[in-house]
């Protein structure tokens, strides 16, 4: 009996509104006979590109509001474990990325989980290019510019927008970032399917060659100390540090060698791509969960651990250890307030201790806004309301998408656009559907009240 080859991936990226939506739907109407399981990343509360992919049989999981290459990684495991329940069901994954994303950390995936290297291989990456707008992108923001360096084939979207002396400019401008990617131009995102399925293009050792630090990982997390722990009760204690909270996750059975730490960062990336509970100054750790600790009291705030049976545990902080002055102290006997008896407290030391140095920075002042509203707008209003904003804003703003219900439209309206350019339609009947209005913008220092209350003022 042969041996199922493992389930090929391309990972499809590109800055905003560089047309990865667009190609996806061509890529899915294709005739191609393949069954196809789509992964999408979402900058943002509300989720749109789901709602923007055509109607198909294709399987679609979203992953919201999140870096793909930090937290979500943990949700990117999570689902193309899930899928493998469902084997029969696809034989292709596409996983496109928020463009704000670079897709390093996306890629390794493939190669630092064992479950997933064991089930899938990675078969490309192709980064759509915005050729109206990457001149501007490129000076402005790292993210395209690590896009363009890890493609294996790029897209030249949009050259319907550029003249043809400035389109060959641009293309040996690329050609210069990345020799060794294949560039294809296109309008629409109109390209032949496969340039870009089933390419067995993506090449660890040419990669490892440009980026040596390739499989160095980046994690949500930045400090590990690891310490030996008898029967007892242990008070972690806190000052006050960077943030009003100090997210942890305590692993049992840690070792202390390099290997070992970085099963346990593995590990504790899915543990830290699901929500955190929240522990308040006084209550008790449980060993294994993502927790939030409660800072925003004055003073040394202390938590609790207790330990049934001799164990080694690693502490994995969203923040080190010097920034908060962690401690780890056991504790025999009651509080010195409670009959009166003494306490007795023995410091814990760190055994082995590492720091995990994030190898990328997220731009503070880039954001999303999300405008959630019920009701019909008037259209009139409505282009007034817009023209104004991008004429003003239209350079700050990377990317807009949504649906709109227009007053005496039987459709939904979807939109998109990319800095001051603006392009909508009427779409598919709301039907029984409710009629609501869902805007995202992603952009730079974007006012949230004044363009909510600009879009308010639009509803009739």
């Amino acid at each position: 009996m042969d041996t199922p080859r493992n389930i090929p991936v391309t990972i499809l990226t590109g800055f905003l509104g560089s047309g990865k939506t667009t190609l996806l739907n061509r890529i899915l109407r294709e005739e191609h006979g393949k069954r196809i399981a789509v992964v999408e990343n979402e900058f943002g509360e509300v989720g749109i590109d789901q709602a923007l992919v055509i109607n198909a049989d294709e399987e679609i999981f979203e992953m919201s509001n999140g870096c793909i290459c930090c937290t979500v990684r943990g949700d990117l495991i999570r689902v193309l474990g899930n899928l493998m329940k469902r084997r029969d069901k696809f034989d292709y994954v596409l996983v496109e990325t928020t463009g704000l994303a670079d897709p390093g950390p996306v890629a390794q995936t493939f190669f630092m989980d064992d479950e997933i290297r064991a089930e899938y291989a990675l078969d490309g990456i192709v980064t759509l290019v915005d050729a109206a707008h990457i001149e501007q992108q490129l000076g402005r923001s790292d993210e395209s510019t690590e896009q363009i360096a890890f493609a294996d084939v790029l897209v030249l979207n949009k050259t319907d927008l550029v003249h043809d002396d400035a389109l060959d400019g641009l293309e040996a401008r690329l050609r210069d970032m990345n020799r060794m990617a294949r560039v294809v131009r296109s309008k629409r995102a109109e390209v032949p399917v496969d340039t870009v399925l089933n390419l067995g293009a993506f090449d660890l050792d040419e990669v490892l060659g440009r980026r040596p630090t390739f499989l160095e990982p980046e994690y949500p997390f930045e400090w590990t100390g690891v310490y030996s722990l008898d029967v007892g009760r242990y008070e972690l204690s806190l000052d006050d540090g960077p943030d009003p909270s100090m997210s942890l996750v305590v692993v049992p059975d840690q070792g202390t060698d390099d290997a070992a730490l970085r099963e346990g960062a593995e590990w504790c990336v899915r543990r830290y791509a699901e929500p955190a509970d929240l522990v308040r100054p006084g209550d008790q750790i449980r060993v294994g969960e993502h927790l939030n600790l409660e800072l925003d009291s004055p003073g040394r705030k202390p938590f609790f651990l207790e330990v049934d049976t001799p164990v080694r545990v690693g502490v994995f902080t969203q923040h080190t250890a010097e920034e908060f002055d962690l401690q780890l102290t056991k504790v025999d006997g009651a509080t010195p307030t409670a009959n009166g008896a003494p306490r007795t407290e023995e410091a814990v030391p760190v055994e082995v201790e590492r720091t995990w140095v994030a190898q990328h920075e997220h731009d503070d002042e880039v954001g999303s806004i999300a405008i959630e509203v019920e009701g019909d707008v008037d259209p009139d209003r409505l282009n007034l309301w817009l023209g104004q904003l991008l004429s003003e804003r239209g350079v700050d703003i990377f990317r807009m998408k949504g649906f709109i219900s227009l007053a005496g439209e039987s459709r939904r309206f979807v939109f998109q656009g990319v800095h001051m350019l603006f392009d909508g339609q009427p779409d598919r009947p709301w039907g029984d559907a409710p009629r609501r209005n869902q805007l995202v913008f992603i952009g730079r220092n974007l006012d949230e009240p004044s363009m909510r209350q600009g879009f308010e003022a639009c509803l009739t």
